[in-house]
């Protein structure tokens, strides 16, 4: 078998007219998609070349912070439970309205991340504002029966009441519609998700 010595083979690679990695500068190849003029669009989420985050010790929110406490213990925990589920319903349409106001660029974002077609990245942010809607209204239906009972003078009430911490486990192909159908309804019904 005959071999072309490396450096033959790399001039030949270098000079050739097909695209590939040796037709960009190394530099275009290490910087971060953020800093690339196609990409300007992910500045508009607020990303940055560092983001804030819990990790770090520091909190990368601004809203109130709310207590919660452990009934084991009668320490701090939770209490998100407590919020009627009417203003609770009101978080979560403000979530909505928020991925609404951004649809096209969190499509974008999920297109990049999951090499979907851009028609398929809006419409996972879609269903998720969809679901949203869906939760506001919920938020005012939620509610028990009130059953007679076997002994006189006495009713059966039966209460909703939230189970606490939510564990969300999506697809990696859905992680927005999936996430969010889980999400919205769980907020509503006054539990966390994680």
């Amino acid at each position: 078998m005959w071999r072309l010595p490396r450096a033959l083979c790399v001039h030949a690679a270098k000079t050739s007219k097909l695209p590939g990695p040796w037709s960009r500068p190394a530099a275009f190849m290490s910087t971060l998609l953020i800093n690339q003029p196609q990409y300007a669009w992910l500045k508009e989420l607020g990303l940055r070349e560092e983001n804030e985050g819990v990790y770090n010790g520091s909190w990368g929110g601004r809203g109130e912070v709310i207590t919660t406490y452990c009934p084991a213990n009668n320490e701090p925990i939770a209490r998100v439970r407590q919020i009627p589920a009417p203003k609770r319903g009101e978080i979560v349409r403000q979530i909505g309205d928020a991925l609404r106001e951004k649809i096209q660029v969190l499509g974008s974002l999920v297109s990049l991340e999951m090499g979907k077609i851009l028609v398929e990245g809006v419409g996972e942010v879609q269903e998720y504002v969809d679901i949203c809607d869906y939760a506001v209204g919920l938020s005012r239906m939620i509610g028990g029966p009130i059953l007679p009972s076997e002994r006189s003078g006495h009713a059966l009430i039966e209460q909703w009441n939230p189970i606490g911490l939510v564990g969300i486990i999506t697809a990696f192909n859905f992680p927005v519609a999936v996430y969010g159908w889980n999400n919205a309804i769980a907020m509503i019904c006054g539990n966390v998700c994680l």
